[in-house]
């Protein structure tokens, strides 16, 4: 995820100048039977990060504003941009992950006129997927986009990463991270625990954390405190854990709150948590991207039922 507390390191890629028009396909994996070759826009043959490298960009003409003796053809919706950018994601690793990319396009003057958050599942180790995305709806009277960048590229071992919405994991239960808040450098996101099964869940206490960096590997320095008074009082008073049973469809939330104050030593950040729900839970890797600055603290609040 990348919300206003993300501060994952960014992802240096290809940038792209668009000169040509056509359409591309998505979602081709590991380049077998059915694999497509950009047939037109700037081919690209930069490595980019982590695997993953933009390949191709085409932009396509407009299609004319509807109007009097016109019509919006099928090939073009209102405000489609008809931008799209190629990409390829291949796992360099030993064990299958699940990849989340964020694909920045700009402008000449590198003002990012609309981006694209991808989630490629499960890329096999040695594997490769490929794809196409979009910048989504650029506002009429906005600078031309002319580039495409990867801005942003996390991963996850593809047994912990958080279930789509829609599907439900064998537990019954779908733990995910919200966009998080930030205000006046106190930072909160939220954890969600959704009951996606069809018989009662009963959560009680405060979720299990593990803060891990770009390798995935333990953080060090960083003191989990239950509840959050000992960091602020704009999230209300601490309460104490109490049961909280979640009928199907209904969710709990726990909510981690810090503050990224940099004084003197070294700013930690925490790019990747390992959520379980409660001891004997299954894990799940969250990607909030934790800037604890130099505080060191981060609080947790327990399990409540979400408001409806």
């Amino acid at each position: 995820m990348r919300g206003p507390a993300s501060l994952l390191p960014t992802a240096l890629a290809a940038v792209l100048l668009l000169s040509a028009c056509g359409t591309e396909r998505a979602d081709t994996r590991d380049g077998g039977p059915g694999a497509v070759t950009p047939t037109s826009g700037t081919q690209m043959t930069d490595p980019g990060i982590d695997g993953v490298r933009i390949t191709s960009v085409t932009l396509s003409s407009p299609s004319p504003s509807p109007g009097r003796g016109h019509s919006v053809t099928a090939d073009r919706l209102p405000g489609d941009s008809g931008i799209s950018a190629a990409y390829e994601v291949t796992n360099r690793g030993t064990e299958a992950m699940t990849y989340t990319i964020l694909v920045d396009f700009t402008d000449a003057a590198g003002r990012v006129m609309g981006n694209t958050r991808e989630t490629v599942r499960a890329v096999g180790a040695g594997r490769s997927v490929r794809g196409t995305v979009g910048p989504g709806v650029v506002a009429p009277g906005s600078s031309s986009v002319t580039r495409a960048e990867i801005a942003d590229v996390t991963r996850v071992p593809a047994d912990e990463a958080p279930a789509e919405a829609g599907d439900c994991p064998s537990s019954g239960i779908r733990v995910f991270a919200d966009e998080g808040d930030a205000a006046m450098g106190l930072r909160a996101v939220g954890l969600r625990l959704e009951n996606c099964g069809s018989r009662d869940h009963l959560v009680n206490g405060y979720p299990l954390l593990e803060l891990l960096d770009d390798n995935r590997e333990p953080v060090d320095g960083v003191r989990i405190l239950k509840g959050s008074g000992g960091i602020t009082t704009g999230a209300g008073p601490d309460e104490a854990p109490e049961p909280v049973t979640l009928k199907p469809g209904e969710t709990a939330i726990a909510t981690l709150v810090w503050r990224n104050t940099t004084a003197s030593g070294t700013p930690v950040t925490v790019p990747y948590v390992r959520v379980r729900a409660q001891a004997g839970a299954d894990p799940v890797m969250v990607t909030p991207g934790l800037d604890l600055g130099t505080t060191g603290e981060l609080g947790v609040r327990p399990w409540r039922r979400a408001p409806r």
